[in-house]
């Protein structure tokens, strides 16, 4: 019941679920709530950000976002797992949290397909594929020069099953109701992991999906097919990763079903700008 702050409030993590892998594992789905709605929080791994047993680094994050951060990452069990749990700390100034994450029967998702048939849309790192969709998703590994920006460009494909959505009421709350607009796919890029939250600039974080009237090796079932681009500058040398989420028409956490949005990460290995008029 506490009212919202700008700044200095709490993080937790937040976990989603967990589902069967076609081999026998599981994967945990895990993201986290950043209760500012404005502050961006970064916290290393290590003391205030560990995931234990076998931690502290388990694949999360060390930059927060204000707001809520939908199934970022996935953690792979393996088969007898049982009724063992992991337990994610996050200690941002005097407040820490700790969350359980486990595969108990009651938090099995199905972040594929949801209850209308809708699947997530895919992404891909080139026109050719591979494409993968939902919530483990494949990375690729970049270089780039710090202040200089770097392209970065992404393929998708989605089925185009997303329920329509409400319809917008009409002002004033008289007349017809108009249907609203959707976009079949919205990309987001973020930072993951990184030195500092200045440390990189988008030129759009959300930019536009323009839409392609085909693929090369389109994934089976997809009708819609776009690209999305946009450029990364990094301010300082070092090692980054980058989140792109691709997300239908139900959007960020696809409205409650845990379904369907799909992840994929860019690892980063940035280096210092050449000194002006070096070889």
């Amino acid at each position: 019941m506490e009212p919202t702050h700008n700044a200095g409030a709490g993080l937790t993590g937040a976990f989603e679920g967990w589902f069967p892998n076609p081999d026998g594992t599981y994967s945990i789905l895990v993201g986290y709530f950043n209760r500012n709605l404005k502050e961006s929080l970064d916290i290393p791994i290590g003391p205030n950000n560990h995931i234990e047993p076998g931690g502290p680094d388990h694949g999360q994050p060390t930059h927060f976002l204000p707001g809520r951060g939908w199934g970022l990452f996935t953690m792979n069990v393996p088969k007898d797992f049982g009724d063992k749990s992991f337990t994610w700390t996050l200690a941002v100034s005097s407040a820490t949290t700790s969350i359980p994450v486990s595969i108990a029967p009651l938090w099995r998702i199905a972040p594929f397909i949801d209850a209308t048939g809708d699947t997530p849309a895919y992404i891909g790192f080139s026109e050719d594929g591979p494409f993968v969709n939902g919530p483990i998703g494949q990375s690729e590994s970049i270089t780039a020069t710090a202040g200089t920006p770097f392209p970065l460009t992404v393929w998708v494909a989605d089925d185009a099953k997303s329920p329509a959505l409400p319809s917008t009421p009409p002002a004033g709350g008289v007349g017809r109701s108009e249907p609203r607009e959707r976009q079949p796919v919205t990309v987001h890029w973020s930072l993951f992991r990184g030195p500092s939250a200045g440390a990189v600039r988008f030129e759009e974080e959300m930019p536009k999906v323009e839409k392609l009237a085909a693929l090369k090796s389109p994934p089976p079932g997809t009708v819609f097919y776009g690209k999305a681009t946009t450029t990364a500058t990094f301010s300082a040398p070092g090692q980054y990763v980058l989140s792109i989420q691709a997300f239908d028409s139900t959007g960020q956490g696809g409205g409650g079903f845990q379904c369907c949005w799909s992840n994929a990460k860019v690892n980063v290995s940035v280096s210092a700008a050449r000194a002006s008029g070096s070889q």
